[in-house]
């Protein structure tokens, strides 16, 4: 679903390498602009429409997952992002609402672009077709050192692990770097927070910047 012209929501994007806290500051941000009467929707990717949710499932827990090419993975993410775009963002943004996407188009151009060493023209091309017109207007990077991205995950990983969790130090140092690169070369959209702060000190971060930028 194209946007046929300016719409009156606003698209938050939340990003970071695992374990970042990126779903409880979503809450918490939530929470804010629901106390300014704002109609706000969550999504999550790849996921947040019924065929993301299936695309989700072959991408994170499919038995045959460490098979899986890079250039696979990058496809599988485009297509469910486009899904989620046609059928819920791009109309939420239409009704004026605030949209809260943990993660976005940013996700692929560091985890399969830089962190599996694909080209980028082609992840952009890609990135573009995928989300069509609707860019994110701010992007939260919440930022951890690998070493407690890592310990993270081992917190919260299960009996068995999915494919983002089975990764090692190189690949998630990747990830971070990769972040930090574009918060750098685009600061007028994107947030860059210290992950390593208490919860109550990132929201008060978060929400401070995009009332200063969004007003």
């Amino acid at each position: 679903m194209p946007l046929q012209h300016k719409p009156s929501g606003r698209l938050i994007s939340f990003e970071g390498s695992e374990g970042s806290g990126k779903s409880t500051q979503i809450s918490l941000l939530a929470a804010h602009f629901i106390k300014e009467n704002r109609d706000v929707v969550s999504v999550r990717e790849p996921g947040g429409t019924e065929i993301g949710e299936q695309i989700r499932n072959i991408i994170v827990h499919n038995t045959k997952g460490d098979e899986m090419t890079a250039e696979t993975e990058l496809l599988l993410f485009a297509a469910a992002r486009a899904q989620l775009v046609r059928e819920v963002i791009a109309p939420a943004l239409m009704a004026g609402k605030i949209v809260l996407s943990d993660r976005f188009l940013d996700s692929s151009t560091v985890y399969q672009g830089i962190a599996r060493n694909l080209a980028a023209d082609p992840v952009a091309q890609i990135n573009r077709f995928a989300v069509g017109n609707v860019m994110p207007h701010l992007t939260v990077v919440i930022d951890v050192p690998t070493e407690v991205s890592l310990a993270r995950l081992k917190q919260r990983a299960s009996d068995l692990p999915d494919r983002m969790e089975r990764e090692n130090i190189d690949f998630y140092t990747k990830v971070r770097e990769g972040y930090l690169v574009l918060a750098k070369g685009m600061p007028e959209r994107f947030i860059l927070v210290d992950g390593t702060k208490t919860a109550d000190a990132i929201e008060k971060k978060i929400w401070s910047e995009i009332q200063a930028r969004l007003g």
